[in-house]
Parts: structure tokens; C-alpha cells; sequence
């Protein structure tokens, strides 16, 4: 089985949706998404995800399946943490902050500090990583412990469009990387495709495998810069560049 993460275009959050910039990378996203075998689409019930899968539906002639929990990525509780604390997603911290704590580096223990606790992360990220193996059980992959049972061995393309922050997730469960590496470590820009196989290597028994993480291979062949809004300043001094 082939697993592909889509993060949406470069967006306009205040919309909801793409930036002029966000829809040529969506377009060229297309192109290279139609190339491909795809079985089946999955799409986030957010604005931007949904107008960047658009193009891509159009192309090969599929409609996506909307999946709630493909959202971006957030405790329940967000709203009333930005009303008292003013973050926008609570695994955004700063470096001196997150990195302090041992415990935020480990697949077992990153949900254990005070911090996830007050926000119900974990609770979250079950939910996600539940409705995501139930998902992978429908197409023959069934969780077991840390690795994945084979029910029906197969070679379909799923494609997931959706965000940055649910990204991380989904590999962290896949791969048994505690997600604060992937989310502050690992930089995904908008449109930007993932690649992940199953490997069997013994008959009912599969372990899955990112073979490109945020390829953005499709804007170069175009001459497209990829757009910066995934990422913080270079340097400091560089005001024109996004601080927090």
C-alpha cells in the first residue's frame, strides 16, 4: 500500500482558502497527483485543504471523501487556550521551552508533561491515529501493537490532502516518532507531497516507510519558489520573514 500526505497551498487563513500563489501550487500539485494510480482520496472539511484536493478531482475524475478528524491538528480545549494563553495550536512552542522537557523527544512519554495534560493533546491524537488505522483496516492494514497485520495484502494509492500539523501526527504514529520531533524538526511547505509504502518483509506482518517527506519537486520543474509560509525566520534580524 501507498500512503500520500498532501498539505494544502499556500493559504489565506483568513478565508479559509488559497492565496493566488496557494492555487498555481495546487494546480501543479495536480499534475504530478494525476500521474499516479490513485484508489481512493481523503480530504480535511477545512476550506484550504478542500480547494487544493479540488484540482485534483477535477483532473482524474474522483470526488474525495471528507474526513473530520483530517482537520488540522488541535485540543479540544484550543479555543479557550488562545483566549487565556493566545497560541494558536498547542504544539507550537518554542524551542527553549519544549526542548527543556526529555520527556517531549520520547514516542511514550511526549503526552505526559503538565502541559499536554492541561490541553487534552493525547486524547486528540488518539482520535486521529484511531479513525486513521480504522481507515487503514478498511484497506486490508490492521494495527497490531506497534506494527500493522495484513489482512489483505495490496499496492492501492491512498491520498490524504489535508494539514501540516495532522501530517505529523499520522507519521508519528506510523513510524513511532514522538510527534513534537516531527512538528518542530521536520518542515512540510504548502502543497507539498509525501510518500509512504508498506513493507512486508514477512507474510502478515508490515512496518510503513516514508520514502520522500515533503517533496516539493513539482514547484521546482516549474520554476516555482515554494512558498515560505510553512517556515520562521532565517535570523532574527530578518523582519520581513514570519517570528510567531
Amino acid at each position: 500500500m501507498r500512503i500520500i500526505i498532501v498539505r494544502h497551498g499556500e493559504p489565506n487563513y483568513e478565508i479559509d482558502s488559497l492565496t493566488e500563489k496557494g492555487w498555481k501550487e495546487a494546480e501543479l500539485a495536480s499534475r504530478k497527483l494525476q500521474k499516479l494510480n490513485i484508489d481512493n482520496i481523503y480530504v480535511s472539511p477545512l476550506g484550504r485543504a478542500k480547494d487544493t484536493c479540488s484540482l485534483t478531482e477535477k483532473a482524474i475524475g474522483m470526488k474525495a471523501v471528507e474526513k473530520e478528524w483530517l482537520r488540522e491538528f488541535m485540543s479540544p480545549l484550543q479555543d479557550e487556550m488562545m483566549k487565556e494563553e493566545g497560541n494558536s495550536v498547542v504544539w507550537d512552542q518554542l524551542p527553549k521551552t519544549w526542548t527543556s522537557d526529555s520527556r517531549y523527544f520520547n514516542y511514550d512519554e511526549w503526552y505526559k508533561t503538565s502541559f499536554m495534560k492541561k490541553w487534552k493533546v493525547k486524547e486528540e491524537y488518539d482520535w486521529v491515529t484511531g479513525e486513521f488505522d480504522k481507515l487503514l483496516k478498511e484497506h486490508g492494514y490492521e494495527r497490531n501493537g506497534n506494527y500493522y497485520k495484513v489482512n489483505n495484502a495490496n499496492e492501492k494509492t491512498l491520498v490524504f490532502f489535508c494539514h501540516f500539523g495532522l501530517e505529523a501526527v499520522l507519521l508519528s504514529h506510523l513510524m513511532l516518532i514522538s510527534p513534537m520531533n516531527l512538528w518542530h524538526g521536520f518542515c512540510a511547505a504548502p502543497s507539498s507531497i509525501t510518500t509512504i509504502y508498506s513493507e512486508e518483509r514477512r507474510k502478515g506482518e508490515a512496518f510503513f516507510r516514508a520514502a520522500q517527506i515533503g517533496d516539493v519537486s513539482h514547484l521546482y520543474v516549474a520554476n516555482e519558489e515554494p512558498s515560505f509560509a510553512a517556515r520562521f525566520c532565517e535570523t532574527y534580524e530578518n523582519k520581513e520573514q514570519r517570528h510567531d
